[in-house]
């Protein structure tokens, strides 16, 4: 009976799952170096509102709870703050490994749908890759109105006096809405773009 649970535990802790972490996530191979010691969810100045600590993450990982960590919204929570990294007594980039996790859950269309810091994230990388340059009006407007019109106008409404006093200091130029900074070789951001895409599709197929 021993010998059967413990191949059932051998089994549970060498699954797949990790052995695709550690292909598609970045730094994903220093997931089996955590020892559970808790420090990182002791660290992290945002920890009480995590439903996952990185802790958790990477025992669920190593348990081979998939989709509990994929649809997990707390890689999302993550505020590059690196108490985490610094403190652990291993040094594993667990900073990097949270992002790694949020960017693969959202290639697979896992991540959750709702999540504000995945919205802004998507928002943010699609506009300023057009341009090379962020166009703030354009985003702040995305911002307002993803949940609807009527939404959006009281969400603008809310915030005015902050807007006014941006438009006054000239850190808000309504104009940016028909066109906004551009820099000068927009060809070539597309080309770097598509370079880097290149490289990480070639480390993905290799990992």
């Amino acid at each position: 009976m021993s010998e059967v649970l413990n191949q059932q535990a051998l089994a549970q802790y060498t699954n797949n799952f990790l052995k695709e972490v550690e292909a598609h996530v970045e730094e994903g191979e220093w997931v089996k170096m955590c020892m559970q010691c808790g420090v990182c969810a002791g660290s992290c100045t945002f920890g009480a509102h995590w439903e996952h600590s990185p802790q958790k993450i990477f025992m669920m990982i190593r348990a081979g709870k998939r989709e509990e960590v994929l649809t997990s919204d707390s890689m999302w929570m993550c505020t590059s703050c690196y108490n985490c990294v610094v403190r652990c007594p291993r040094k594993l980039p667990i900073t990097q490994i949270m992002h790694g996790l949020a960017t693969y859950a959202h290639r697979l269309g896992l991540a959750p749908k709702d999540q504000p810091t995945r919205h802004f994230s998507a928002l943010f990388w699609n506009n300023c890759t057009q341009t090379g340059r962020v166009n703030e009006l354009k985003l702040t407007l995305g911002l307002y109105f993803k949940n609807g019109l009527i939404a959006g106008i009281k969400q603008a409404w809310t915030l005015r006096h902050i807007g006014l006093g941006m438009l006054l200091a000239k850190r808000l130029n309504p104009f940016e809405l028909l066109k906004g900074h551009e820099c000068e070789d927009k060809a070539g951001i597309q080309r770097m773009l598509k370079k880097a895409h290149e490289l990480e599709h070639k480390r993905r197929r290799l990992g």
